[in-house]
């Protein structure tokens, strides 16, 4: 009988999330102190060795190679970095910066993330929209500007926003977007595959930092304070091959170089294993929020340049995304460095767009307030094309 068990739990997906059998069981075989030496002891011949490895375009670069081109060493290369990122981003994804907007559904969450706006404790009024309101909201933003790609983001509150609610929401949403992704708690491997059947296209998670020891202290009340469980979250993604998964972690929590080369492992070994998802990957810096949080660690707008280089250089496919946390002079400069996709006229505040559109319910404090039409234009004059639909199911 206990023999029996043992089988169901290494072949069943949603046995293994509960169990650990994912990245959960994988990480633990590299060192955050380690990874930071890895980083801090680069030389500028460790930089020129790995430059040579990406121009010959024969492999792909390793996470620890990575790590050579974030560090302070890779610096003086930031401009050859910037060209090379800029050839491979073209060859994959030519001159488009494809375009979606967030659709905040709900702001209840069971977590007490102490650096979010909508932890359970801060003391506001709790929304979460009827689905009459969803597709208020639906029209609302069909009217800002033709978007295609639409990000479902609530609390996490599974009670008000689970699995039967998101499928309500996608259902409304279907007929007036063709790309539908949630940012939402995780869920079992089963929930996400009844998603996809009801018209989700991709999943975004934030592990926010892999320091599995400061995590707890960062989330130190409800279900995200279970760092195995949110780990293993991308591994049930992939079991219910959710089209495109979205990664990344929150810069600022904790050192962001151990972080994103922690990131760079996890892209590996979720392509190696889920090779039939697409993947994304986002680099939030910290914005104020209600919490009051103070970031622990600081990157610089240099140094985040020389990081999405470095990443585009690591991985010529993965989509690279920058939002609105970032002000519109930035995300200007940024777009030649890899950048594949932007949100334009978010509203991080549930029924922003026409339901609450004077209520102070906002995640975090949107940086880029421009209209849609207005960063198109920023895309056009820099050369580039914004895209509001980029695929069909159909030419899947």
């Amino acid at each position: 009988m206990q023999e029996e068990k043992t089988i169901k739990a290494k072949s069943d997906p949603d046995v293994n999330s509960v169990f650990g059998y994912g990245f959960a069981d994988v990480i633990g075989q590299y060192d955050w102190d380690e990874t930071l030496r890895l980083v801090a002891g680069a030389t500028d011949d460790d930089v020129r060795r790995v430059l040579a490895v990406a121009r010959r375009n024969t492999r792909r670069l390793t996470p620890e190679e990575f790590a050579v081109l974030i560090s302070e060493a890779a610096d003086p290369y930031l401009e050859e970095m910037a060209q090379l990122a800029h050839h491979f981003t073209q060859e994959k994804f030519g001159n488009t910066i494809s375009m979606y907007i967030p659709m905040y559904v709900g702001n209840a969450c069971t977590n007490k993330c102490v650096y979010c706006g909508f932890n359970h404790d801060n003391p506001f009024e709790r929304t979460v929209l009827t689905p009459e309101q969803v597709e208020e909201e639906c029209k609302a933003i069909r009217k800002l500007a033709p978007f295609e790609n639409l990000l479902i983001v609530s609390g996490e509150y599974p009670s008000l926003c689970g699995v039967e609610y998101l499928e309500k929401v996608l259902r409304i949403a279907r007929p007036y977007f063709h790309n539908l992704t949630i940012e939402v708690q995780p869920m079992r491997s089963s929930s996400y595959a009844r998603l996809v059947k009801s018209g989700l296209d991709g999943v975004v998670c934030f592990q926010e930092t892999y320091h599995k020891e400061a995590y707890k202290k960062y989330h130190p009340r409800g279900m995200k304070s279970h760092y195995d469980w949110r780990l293993n979250g991308f591994d049930r993604m992939g079991d219910a091959r959710v089209h495109k998964i979205g990664m990344g972690v929150l810069l600022g929590l904790e050192d962001w170089r151990a972080d994103i080369v922690m990131l760079a492992r996890h892209l590996r070994y979720l392509q190696k294993k889920y090779w039939r998802s697409r993947f994304s990957v986002n680099f939030p810096r910290m914005r104020p929020s209600e919490s009051g949080f103070q970031p622990v660690s600081i990157i610089s707008d240099r140094q985040l340049a020389r990081l999405t280089a470095a990443f585009r250089i690591f991985d010529h496919e993965a989509d690279i995304s920058f939002s609105t946390r970032e002000a519109p002079e930035y995300r200007r400069h940024i777009m030649p460095l890899g950048v594949t996709s932007m949100s334009a006229g978010s509203r991080t505040e549930p029924g922003g767009y026409a339901v609450y559109r004077d209520k102070a319910l906002e995640q975090f404090e949107v940086s880029d307030g421009r209209e849609p039409a207005d960063v198109a234009r920023q895309i056009r004059e820099a050369g580039f094309e914004p895209v509001w639909k980029d695929w069909d199911k159909i030419f899947d």
